[in-house]
């Protein structure tokens, strides 16, 4: 990566990360929160938890030939990639339960991929089947 010896671009790297570091106080709290919605709420709907492990992986700080402080990022992008992807998983779960409608198509929407199992966007017969 030769970007990263340009030393102007290095000074931008050390100028965001207290705006990259910041974000770690609301995604605990978020965490916190989320989980307490994920354990009541699909336990009172009858939904199958989500395996919290099989999104959040922090392994990259294992390995040797990093330096300690490219560990530590390591350990915070895989907590927040990780934690995001599984937050993801959980509304997923959450939209199918409740409303499970495709977005009206439109270009440059990219659908998730969630939806392929979700009613067209207008079917008013295939929801009430589903959902009523």
């Amino acid at each position: 990566m030769e970007i990263l010896k340009d030393k102007n671009h290095r000074l931008l790297q050390y100028i965001s990360l207290p705006i990259i570091w910041s974000l770690l106080i609301p995604l605990i709290i978020f965490d916190i929160w989320v989980e307490v919605y994920h354990r009541t709420c699909f336990y009172l709907y009858g939904l199958e938890y989500i395996k919290r492990a099989q999104y959040i992986a922090i392994d990259r700080h294992k390995l040797q030939y990093l330096a300690w402080y490219q560990k530590i990022g390591c350990a915070y992008c895989g907590y927040a990639n990780g934690l995001v992807h599984y937050w993801t998983m959980i509304f997923a779960a959450t939209e199918k339960y409740w409303c499970g409608i495709m977005h009206k198509k439109h270009d440059g929407f990219i659908p998730p991929t969630h939806h392929k199992n979700f009613s067209e966007y207008g079917d008013e017969q295939e929801f009430n089947k589903k959902y009523r």
